[in-house]
């Protein structure tokens, strides 16, 4: 086992992640400014053309390499345009990108998440590509991109944010632990009600805890995973109708709840549960797939072996898994800029983009025939096969949904707080629920 220090640092770094992993969701005035470079003018007369980048992957260990290369090898292939990163926090990176807007110095690309979109679109001026790109340039851009992945940063038939780095929720699980439990490490459970009997086993015969379910604070991606899998919704089609309270997702909440009443999970918080499962103490932890790096690091050093499975489904219905991570957006008014900042978006989002994004910072690529080609990923996948949960549930994938208008994220933060409220006691969940999506519902504008 590994010392108490390094587990510290282990956990300080696996924080790091899940908060770069699922971006920030708040949007208040705080932050500094930073003014762009360049110009139309700069272009045409043999400049370089200057691109401000705020990404969160650059404040990030672990992802910040990745992430430079990215910009490195760009800058290499176009040594008319420099791209100057400015690393910023995730929980940072919205509020700065705002104030930053106000002072009327706004980067000229930045890397949002997804839960803000509709308030992006609309307050951040964001320029939708289909505005930038002639229409059979961005269709051969787009060709080959994975549909349920490009998506996710449309909004009203226009694609505001080219998705970037993002992941969906995974069952990692402990294998040595299902071994001592008297479970077949070969065979993950493959819905709740397979979970809590696994998980309640593992409690039994190892005094582990059995399972964790993540994602109740911070971003809603995995609340709203859950509750589209057991049929249901947050938001009506149409926009307008928050549903929080509906039959299908007071169930999925219920089973939350049933997990914690009946011992098969534990009432650890995220962070520490991610420390807890990183030593071995947690049989299975429904998280964020880009995780999958420093858990395998964990397990080595800890003498066990880490596996991953599929997010588990409700008796009966298909799942319906929720990305959680960023898109890219253009945000500048200047022409040139604009251009030579579509030129990055393509270079990041190729074959060679995603082969670096998904092999040095952890996230899934959105270029699907890339993980068979040899050329790119294929023998990075042969020799990482615990991916492949996460890739095969790129198929199901739905978008991450954004709630209208300016109070969104109040909106996301109810709904998480309703969530917090009915799995921490036996309340009813029904009850607490429809309060919540009556509050909710009163801040849609």
């Amino acid at each position: 086992m590994m010392g108490k220090k390094n587990w510290t640092a282990g956990l300080l770094s696996l924080t790091i992640l899940v908060t770069a992993a699922c971006g920030s969701s708040e949007t208040n005035t705080a932050g500094g400014s930073t003014n762009a470079a360049g110009s139309a003018n700069a272009a045409a007369s043999g400049e370089k053309t200057k691109i401000t980048f705020y990404s969160y992957n650059l404040a990030t260990a672990g992802q910040k390499d990745g992430t430079q290369k990215l910009i490195d090898e760009f800058e290499a292939a176009n040594p008319d345009i420099e791209i100057e990163g400015i690393p910023v926090a995730s929980p940072d990176i919205n509020a700065k990108v705002q104030a930053d807007i106000a002072a009327g110095s706004p980067p000229d690309v930045a890397q949002l998440v997804f839960d803000g979109l509709d308030y992006i679109a609309n307050n951040f001026g964001a320029k939708p590509l289909e505005d930038l790109v002639p229409e059979d340039e961005l269709a051969q851009a787009f060709e080959g991109f994975s549909p349920n992945g490009l998506k996710l940063g449309q909004l009203n038939g226009k694609t505001y944010g080219l998705p970037f780095t993002f992941s969906t929720p995974v069952l990692f699980y402990n294998a040595k632990l299902f071994a001592d439990a008297g479970l077949d490490p070969e065979q993950p459970p493959a819905t709740w009600a397979e979970v809590k009997q696994y998980a309640l086993q593992i409690a039994e015969k190892t005094g582990a805890t059995g399972v964790h379910i993540g994602g109740s604070v911070g971003n809603d991606w995995i609340v709203q995973a859950l509750i589209g899998s057991n049929g249901g919704k947050v938001l009506s089609d149409d926009r307008k109708t928050i549903e929080f309270g509906s039959e299908e997702a007071v169930g999925a909440i219920e089973m939350w709840q049933d997990m914690i009443a009946s011992g098969a999970m534990g009432k650890l918080n995220d962070s520490e549960v991610m420390e807890a499962f990183s030593q071995g103490q947690v049989g299975m932890l429904l998280f964020t797939s880009a995780l999958q790096s420093s858990f395998l690091t964990a397990a080595e050093a800890g003498g066990w072996e880490l596996k991953s499975a599929a997010m588990p489904s409700f008796d009966g219905k298909p799942t319906t898994p929720v990305n959680s991570g960023s898109a890219l957006f253009i945000l500048s008014d200047d022409e040139a800029k604009q251009q030579a900042a579509w030129k990055f978006l393509q270079f990041v989002t190729s074959e060679r983009g995603y082969t670096i994004i998904t092999s040095e910072i952890g996230y899934l690529p959105l270029r699907p025939a890339i993980v068979d080609d040899p050329q790119y990923l294929k023998d990075w996948v042969e020799q990482n096969p615990l991916i492949k949960p996460n890739l095969e549930q790129l198929e199901r994938l739905n978008p991450w949904v954004s709630y209208p208008g300016p109070n969104w994220y109040q909106i996301e933060t109810i709904l998480l707080e309703a969530v917090q409220k009915s799995i921490q006691s036996t309340d009813d969940v029904s009850t607490i629920m429809q309060e919540a999506q009556t509050r909710a519902q009163s801040l849609v504008q």
